[in-house]
Formats: C-alpha cells, sequence, structure tokens
C-alpha cells in the first residue's frame, strides 16, 4: 500500500541518517543509484526526502548504507516535497540555482510558452541530469540537463 508522509522532518530526520552512513561506508551517490538500479538524480533527490523509492530500490538502499527496516519503509513514502526553506537559500550552489531562476525565469517562461503554448513543465514528468566537462578556456563546467515533458493548460 501506498503511504504519504505529512510532516517534512520525519524525511529529514532520515535524510540526515543516510547521509551520515554514506559518508561513513565512503560511498558515492552514482554507486547508491547503483544499488537502487535508478538514476543517480533521481535516487539522490529521493534519499533527500524529494521522492519514494520503490520497495526493492528501497531494501537495496537500505541494505548498502546499513538502515533497518524502519528506515526501508520511510524510504518508500511520498515525501512532503521541498527542500528549501521559506526566503532566499543561503548554501552558495543552491543560491546560485536561485539565481539563475531570477535572472533567466522569466526568458525561461516566454521561450517556453512561444514554442510550446500555455502550459508547464512537468517536474514529475522529469529527468534531470548532471556532467562536468571541460571548459575550452580550462578548468571546467557543469551541464546542467533539465529534461520535464510539456504539459499544456486546459480549459474547462
Amino acid at each position: 500500500m501506498v503511504h504519504a508522509q505529512f510532516d517534512p522532518t520525519v524525511r529529514q530526520a532520515l535524510a540526515r541518517t543516510a547521509v551520515e552512513a554514506k559518508t561513513r561506508k565512503d560511498l558515492t551517490w552514482q554507486q547508491i543509484a547503483d544499488a537502487a538500479g535508478l538514476s543517480v538524480a533521481f535516487t539522490t533527490a529521493a534519499i533527500l526526502g524529494q521522492h519514494p523509492l520503490p520497495e526493492a530500490s528501497a531494501a537495496a538502499v537500505a541494505e548498502l548504507l546499513g538502515l533497518d527496516d524502519d528506515a526501508a519503509m520511510l524510504l518508500q513514502t511520498i515525501p512532503t516535497r521541498g527542500s528549501i526553506p521559506a526566503g532566499i537559500p543561503t548554501d552558495p550552489t543552491v543560491y546560485r540555482f536561485y539565481e539563475i531562476v531570477q535572472v533567466y525565469g522569466t526568458t525561461l517562461k516566454a521561450l517556453v510558452h512561444e514554442q510550446f503554448g500555455d502550459g508547464i513543465i512537468s517536474a514529475i514528468n522529469f529527468k534531470l541530469d548532471v556532467q562536468k566537462v571541460a571548459d575550452p578556456e580550462g578548468g571546467e563546467r557543469a551541464v546542467i540537463t533539465l529534461d520535464g515533458k510539456y504539459l499544456p493548460t486546459k480549459p474547462f
């Protein structure tokens, strides 16, 4: 049976425990995702409390991290989503994404609506990928792909 969490602190506490176990065991997010059999972005988000894991994935993650059966069960619950408390984010990496949306949000909206019409880009039917690539000018660049299904607004 599918269950939902209505108290975000439950999944936040589990996220802290899971990240501590990940650190103790010196695991990467990719290694955990491989055990879950899911993408690294989805698995990471699930462990950080933003998605439920399927039963087999939750069991595999719990075993890899040394978490108990209760933790495996909680990993399967539908969370109260949202990882950024009200206000402007203070973490520098998260803030930069906030800044990107502040600067380019209206541009993205205008371009999406011009190409697709009135509607939204789904964060449910969604894929996320992060790649590190060489910068031709030296150093490295982050290539972040947000791949969401377009859902048109339907008059009723």
